[in-house]
C-alpha cells in the first residue's frame, strides 16, 4: 500500500470539502492514490455533499412518528420544495425518525453520530445528498416518552407539526379530544402550556410594556395596576394553551374541554414546529427551478 501523509489528507480535504476522516478513509481505500481517492469521495457522494455545504436548506418537511409509548416530531430541511415533496426525501426523513425512536439521542449532534445500517447518520445523509442533489440537514427534533399516549398532527403535508403528551388512558373519547387539541394548537400556536410556565423575565417585561401603555393612555397611576392585571390575564388567555378559548367553541377553554372529557390534568406538554421558521430562503428564477426538476427526473 502506498503511503500518504497528513498533508495529503489536508490537501484532499481542501479540494473536495469532505471531512478529515472521510478523506483519510478514501486515501486508505485508494492505496494512497490521490486522484483515485478524490474519485471515491465523489462516488460516495461525500464530495458532492460537501460542495453544497454553503447552500441554504430552507425547504423541507415536519414529520411525526409514534411507536408505542414514544413519539417524535422532526424537521428535516432541503433546498427546494420540489425535492421536499419527493419520495426519496420522504424515505430519508422516515428512516431518520425511526432511528431517533430507536436510539433517543440527546440532540442533533448525538443523532448524527449514531450508527444506522453500519454507518453513521451523518454519513448516510451525506450520501443521500449526493443521490438527491441538494443539501439535506436535520434541523431539530423532540422526543416524548409517555405514560399515556402521544398525539400528533401534521398540517398540509409537513408545513407544520404538533405533538402532545397525554397521561390519561388511550380511549376513543380521549383520542378524539387529543385530536381536537392538536388541531387547536396548530391554529392558535400557544407559547406555553399554562400560566405557571411563563418565565418570570417574560412576565416582568410584559408588565412593564403594559404599564407604560396604560400610562401613555393617561390613566391614573392608582388604577393602572388593576388595568395591567386585567391585561396580563388576557396575555395568559392568548399565549397559554390551557387558558385559550377552544377554536371550535369559544365558550370553553382548552382546560375545560379536557375536564369535560374526564381527562383533567392529563395534558403534560406539547410542541409544535413551523417548517423553515427563521431560515432564510434562497431565491431562484423559474428557469433554474425548471432545469433542476428536469435534472431530477433523469435520476
Amino acid at each position: 500500500m502506498a503511503e500518504f501523509t497528513a498533508k495529503d489528507v489536508m490537501k484532499l480535504r481542501e479540494q473536495t470539502g469532505a471531512g478529515m476522516m472521510d478523506c483519510k478513509k478514501a486515501l486508505v481505500d485508494a492505496d494512497g492514490d490521490f486522484e483515485k481517492a478524490g474519485e471515491l469521495l465523489r462516488e460516495r457522494g461525500i464530495a458532492k455533499a460537501a460542495k453544497r455545504a454553503s447552500k441554504i436548506a430552507a425547504e423541507g418537511i415536519v414529520y411525526a412518528l409514534v411507536e408505542g409509548k414514544t413519539g417524535v416530531l422532526l424537521e428535516v430541511n432541503c433546498e427546494s420544495d420540489f425535492v421536499a415533496k419527493g419520495e426519496k426525501f420522504h424515505e430519508l426523513v422516515e428512516k431518520i425518525a425511526k432511528q431517533i425512536v430507536a436510539t433517543k439521542p440527546a440532540d442533533v449532534a448525538a443523532l448524527l453520530a449514531t450508527v444506522m445500517d453500519g454507518e453513521t447518520v451523518e454519513t448516510y445523509i451525506q450520501a443521500q445528498t449526493g443521490v438527491i442533489g441538494e443539501k439535506i440537514s436535520v434541523r431539530r427534533f423532540t422526543v416524548y416518552e409517555t405514560e399515556g399516549f402521544v398525539e400528533t398532527y401534521i398540517h398540509m403535508g409537513g408545513t407544520m407539526g404538533v405533538m402532545l403528551d397525554f397521561a390519561c388512558e388511550e380511549t376513543a373519547e380521549h383520542k378524539a379530544l387529543a385530536h381536537d387539541v392538536a388541531l387547536h394548537t396548530a391554529f392558535s400556536k400557544p407559547a406555553y402550556l399554562k400560566a405557571e410556565e411563563v418565565p418570570a423575565e417574560v412576565l416582568e417585561k410584559e408588565k412593564a410594556i403594559l404599564t407604560q401603555e396604560v400610562i401613555n393612555e393617561g390613566k391614573p397611576a392608582a388604577i393602572a395596576e388593576k388595568i395591567v392585571l386585567g391585561k396580563i390575564k388576557k396575555f395568559y388567555e392568548e399565549n397559554c394553551l390551557l387558558d385559550q378559548k377552544f377554536v371550535k367553541d369559544d365558550k370553553v377553554t382548552i382546560a375545560q374541554l379536557i375536564k369535560t372529557a374526564g381527562a383533567t390534568g392529563s395534558l403534560k406538554k406539547f410542541v409544535f414546529y413551523v417548517m423553515g421558521q427563521g431560515l432564510e430562503k434562497k431565491s431562484e428564477d423559474l428557469s433554474e427551478e425548471v432545469a433542476k426538476q428536469v435534472e431530477a427526473m433523469k435520476k
